[in-house]
């Protein structure tokens, strides 16, 4: 009984403090800090932080950009969400995995993948270390395996809310139904409110999230949907782009006479909205302007997490990531869309801050989302994983070396092949056909140059770069939208019979 009072003024301290966690918290400090790894759907690289594209309103891209690095000529492995993001969260590349199109999520990982089977994803590296993992919105192809997550939020089904009838494309186009598939493209004010859109919603998760006190570190995945298509947000977004403030990017209308057929054959979408059809119409500019209205959504559910992590107990110790899975043609090379080898399609943001990084850093060398893997491990004080194929970017971020020989490479279909490096683009297909283009007079990649003596050398060098390793399409990995694709799994998966 003589410890009745100590006892009782303990369990008054512990019920007061309980009430006030959230004032009261301690900030966490550990030699692993937290992540923030933020995911946005089809953005190009428009954002003001790199291109600046006219007109364009992204004070927030520029404000994570002011914590840390941006990486202005980040580029993806795969033009496609499904395999992008699947050699993101691998670590392995396309050609590795043979994961070419879309791929359930829990398929990924499977046994009858030899590049996959045992694969540790991002996500669940970081738990083995002992972080807390929670995930919501679109990571992977769909939101995540089960059991990547510790804690899961989902993902709202689709790319919706959508309307009743759509407001101009009807998603065919002059494609043939039943062959070509059904695209989401198209763009209007749509719906009411910000709070109807399901990114609103997965950013109040994540701010809720970060007003919760943590024993260990955490790792919190926040996938945004736009601005892939439908390109439909609130008319106030829209309202910031006057149309008669919309340029359009360059265009070249015969600029494809000089494109091998396997690149003309992966080019044909023609359940997408052409250029040309754009031009006739009128629509150029009001996709445009939908697209910079998205964009400037995307921008203003940034700031909300920006704002919250900052009034967090976390500020100080965050790694933040944000990346987008390819970048999007918005009338460049003749039609809306990713798919395809050019820098248009596989050029993406990148950007990263937190602790021991560099701020309103501009790194212009050829980096690739492959790195994403390897530089956060590193940033996060934990063992490197010995299956990444990627490099981790560290030592370029916190010093002020020239990296001469940077190159980024992008896989689109088995043997399907693109290479950036040293200001030029190198292309080369199944068949051996190619593209070359200098990014120094030729930026808009309108004139290929395979064929020019002047640039053997470059070619040549370029070509010693080429994955040795093509492997198979694995059987859960498919994309029908492209005739070309389905044809080539087939083709593929018959000479591999037959050699067996």
């Amino acid at each position: 009984m003589k410890n009745t009072p100590f006892t009782f003024i303990i369990l008054l301290l512990f019920v007061f403090s309980c009430k006030n966690e959230k004032h009261t918290a301690i900030k966490f400090k550990s030699s692993n800090p937290n992540v923030l790894f933020i995911a946005v759907d089809d953005l190009n690289t428009w954002i003001s932080p790199i291109d600046n594209f006219t007109s364009v309103k992204t004070p927030n891209f520029d404000r994570l950009a002011s914590l840390g690095i941006t990486f202005t000529n980040a580029h993806v492995q795969a033009p496609l969400c499904g395999p992008s993001r699947a050699s993101i969260m691998t670590g392995l590349r396309p050609s590795t995995t043979g994961i070419y199109g879309m791929t359930p999520d829990d398929k990924i990982r499977r046994p009858g993948n030899p590049a996959t089977k045992d694969i540790t994803f991002l996500p669940e590296y970081f738990e083995k270390q002992g972080y807390h993992t929670m995930g919501i919105g679109k990571l992977f192809h769909i939101h995540a395996p089960d059991g990547v997550f510790y804690e899961s939020g989902g993902r709202v089904k689709g790319f919706g809310p959508y309307p009743e009838k759509r407001f101009v494309w009807d998603g065919f186009g002059k494609g043939i139904k039943g062959t070509h598939g059904r695209t989401s493209t198209d763009w209007g004010a749509f719906p009411e409110n910000d709070s109807l859109v399901p990114d609103h919603q997965s950013v109040n998760w994540v701010v809720e999230r970060l007003n919760r006190t943590y024993d260990k570190p955490f790792f919190m995945g926040l996938g945004f949907l736009r601005v892939h298509v439908p390109l439909y947000v609130p008319q106030k977004w829209f309202d910031m782009h006057p149309l008669e403030g919309i340029e359009t990017p360059p265009y070249l209308k015969d600029d494809l006479k000089d494109i091998p057929p396997v690149g003309l054959k992966i080019n044909d979408l023609p359940m997408m909205p052409s250029t040309e059809w754009a031009k006739e119409t009128g629509e150029w500019k009001k996709i445009i302007q939908a697209y910079l209205a998205c964009m400037s959504y995307v921008d203003y559910e940034l700031d909300r997490v920006l704002d919250a992590l900052e009034q967090s107990n976390y500020a100080d110790n965050t790694i933040i990531v944000l990346w987008s899975d390819h970048g999007y043609r918005l009338g460049e090379k003749g039609t809306f869309a990713k798919h395809a080898l050019w820098e248009t399609a596989t050029k993406a943001p990148l950007i990263i801050a937190g602790p021991n990084v560099p701020k309103g850093k501009k790194i212009d060398t050829p980096v690739e989302m492959l790195s994403i893997y390897p530089t956060l491990l590193e940033l996060s004080n934990l063992p490197a994983y010995s299956k990444n194929e990627g490099t981790s970017l560290v030592n370029i971020m916190q010093n002020n070396e020239v990296i001469n020989d940077g190159y980024a490479l992008t896989t689109f279909g088995m043997n399907n092949h693109s290479i950036k490096k040293d200001g030029y683009r190198y292309i080369r297909y199944e068949d051996g056909k190619e593209e070359f283009y200098n990014h120094r007079v030729d930026s808009n990649e309108w004139h290929n140059e395979s064929n020019n003596p002047k640039y053997k050398i470059q070619i040549e060098a370029l070509k010693k770069l080429l994955p040795v390793e093509n492997a198979n399409w694995d059987e859960a990995s498919n994309y029908t939208f492209q005739p070309y694709f389905v044809e080539q799994k087939k083709r593929m998966n018959s000479k591999k019979q037959k050699e067996n």
